[in-house]
C-alpha cells in the first residue's frame, strides 16, 4: 500500500457516522471535514439536530478551504434493520461509495442487576451491539465489492472493566469489542480495516447534561483520570480520525481505551 504525503487527508473519501447530530458524533463529523473529506452522511433520529449539524458542517467546509463537502443528512434509527438499510442506500445513491463508517450512536440504561427488565436488556443490546452490527453489515456489502474500507466502533471503558448497576451496557460494549476483532479478522482479505474506541467520561452535551441532574461535578470526575481532566468530544473525534484515516493502515482488530488514563493503587504525590 503507498501511502499519501499526508496519511490523515481524507481527501476523496465517504464517510458514514451514526448518532451524528450531538456530541461525539458531531465533532467526527467537523474533524473530517477539516481534514478534507468528500462527503459526510450524518444518520441520527432527531430531524432538528441533524440539519443543524449539516448545516453547520456546510458553513465549516467554506472557512477551512473544503468548499466542496458535500454533506447528507439522513434520519435513522439504528435498531431498525429497514432503517439502516435505507440509510445506506441512500449513501450509495448520493456519493457512490462508502469508505469509512463510525458507529458512534448508543446509550445506557443503569440499574440494578435484579431490577433490570427484560425489555431494558434487549433495549440497550439492540442499541450498543445489534446497531453497529447492522450498520457493518449493510455498510460492509459495498466496502467488499470495492476492496476498501474502515470501520470505527465506539465501545466504553464500562466494556473493559464493567461498570456497577451498568450490567447490559457493559455485556454489550464488550460483544461489540469482540465484533470488532471479528471483523477485522474476516475482511481484512477485503481491504477493510476495524478498529474499536473504549470511551472513558466525555463532557457531550448529553453527558453534561445528565451529570448536572445526577448532581455530578466533573471537575470532581475528571480527577478519577491520570491526567486529572474529564474529556471532551475532540478528544475521541481526534481518536476516530487516527483510525478512519491511512494514518492507522496497519491496524486493525483493535480497541483503543480513550479515557484520560489509568489511576492505579499506591502511594500518592498528593
Amino acid at each position: 500500500m503507498t501511502v499519501p504525503i499526508d496519511p490523515l487527508d481524507l481527501a476523496g473519501k465517504t464517510a458514514i457516522v451514526t448518532g451524528g447530530g450531538t456530541g461525539i458524533g458531531a465533532e467526527t463529523a467537523r474533524i473530517f471535514v477539516r481534514n478534507g473529506i468528500d462527503g459526510v452522511v450524518l444518520a441520527a433520529r432527531t430531524e432538528a439536530d441533524l440539519q443543524k449539524v449539516k448545516v453547520e458542517l456546510e458553513d465549516l467546509g467554506r472557512d477551512v478551504g473544503n468548499p466542496g463537502v458535500q454533506v447528507l443528512a439522513v434520519r435513522t434509527d439504528v435498531k431498525s434493520e429497514e432503517s439502516v438499510a435505507a440509510m445506506v442506500a441512500a449513501t450509495v445513491a448520493e456519493f457512490g461509495r462508502i469508505d469509512i463508517l463510525v458507529n458512534n450512536a448508543g446509550g445506557t440504561r443503569m440499574g440494578p442487576l435484579e431490577q433490570t427488565p427484560t425489555k431494558a436488556w434487549d433495549s440497550v443490546f439492540d442499541l450498543n451491539a445489534k446497531g453497529p452490527f447492522l450498520c457493518t453489515r449493510e455498510a460492509g456489502k459495498h466496502m467488499i465489492a470495492a476492496g476498501r474500507g474502515t470501520i470505527v466502533n465506539l465501545s466504553s471503558g464500562a466494556g473493559v472493566t464493567g461498570v456497577r448497576y451498568g450490567a447490559g451496557y457493559s455485556a454489550a460494549k464488550a460483544a461489540l469489542q469482540m465484533f470488532t476483532r471479528v471483523t477485522a479478522a474476516e475482511w481484512g482479505r477485503h481491504g477493510i480495516r476495524a478498529n474499536c474506541i473504549a470511551v472513558g467520561g466525555i463532557a457531550s452535551e448529553r453527558a453534561s447534561a445528565a451529570w448536572e441532574v445526577a448532581g455530578l461535578d466533573q471537575e470532581a470526575l475528571g480527577k478519577h483520570t491520570a491526567l486529572g481532566r474529564i474529556g471532551v468530544p475532540s478528544d475521541i473525534g481526534h481518536a476516530i480520525l487516527f483510525l478512519a484515516s491511512d494514518m492507522s493502515s496497519y491496524v486493525s482488530g483493535q480497541t483503543f481505551s480513550v479515557d484520560g488514563g489509568p489511576l492505579l493503587g499506591g502511594p500518592s504525590d498528593d
